[in-house]
């Protein structure tokens, strides 16, 4: 068996260990640099949900197997510019990444032309980082209304990156009740180092890499 399948096996039994179940979690393989060929073993195991960060190369590597699997999950979960927009809605699923007004009003634009509406989830600034992108706490509520009721997007969760060398329960506690005091379903949180934390406050999808597929590839 290969050796990701072997990976996301032992993830999936740890989180059923934990948990008692997996059914509320979904576990993201973030395929990013990794070619198809180290991608596919996981495909035709049946996993659906993929994540990538980069839009060329995601439109090289999925809009094929896409077509040949339409059952598989997409999700785009880096920094995505507003011109790059137009690329992203035809191919992927999820958008985990949204931070702007300026790219909500360009979705909204994409998805009329397209006839075609992509989940998206808020990316929170949860650690009020001058570094980071994300929406900041005070201006969340004021930002989910005006992504639903002047863009008509489809807000079902909330997304954040905790500050790096930080216990990271706070974060993630905090994620869980801006997520529903919004009423929101889905939560978006959680890698390779703390996605057993982000479970206990709700998680339901966690973006694991490494823990997946190895140490990254620079080229594919």
């Amino acid at each position: 068996m290969h050796k990701s399948i072997d990976n996301l096996t032992l993830i999936n039994d740890q989180i059923k260990t934990k948990f008692g179940s997996i059914n509320n979690t979904n576990v993201i393989a973030v395929s990013k640099t990794f070619p198809i060929k180290e991608i596919e073993p996981l495909i035709n195991h049946g996993h659906i949900h993929f994540g990538e960060n980069k839009v060329q190369e995601a439109v090289d590597k999925w809009t094929d197997i896409k077509k040949t699997f339409e059952n598989i999950q997409l999700h785009m979960i880096g920094k995505l510019q507003s011109n790059k927009t137009k690329y992203v809605l035809p191919l992927f699923d999820y958008l985990h990444s949204l931070d702007n007004k300026k790219l909500a009003e360009k979705i909204s634009i994409e998805q009329k032309k397209l006839e075609k509406k992509i989940k998206i989830f808020i990316q929170v600034n949860i650690g009020n980082e001058h570094q980071k992108n994300g929406i900041a706490i005070s201006e969340l509520e004021n930002f989910y209304k005006i992504c639903i009721n002047t863009f008509d997007l489809d807000i079902v969760g909330l997304m954040c990156i905790p500050p790096e060398n930080c216990e990271v329960t706070p974060f993630f506690k905090k994620m869980s009740e801006l997520n529903k005091k919004l009423g929101l379903k889905e939560l978006s949180m959680g890698m390779s180092s703390d996605y057993i934390d982000a479970i206990k406050f709700g998680a339901s999808f966690v973006r694991i890499g490494s823990k997946i597929f190895g140490n990254r590839i620079n080229k594919f």
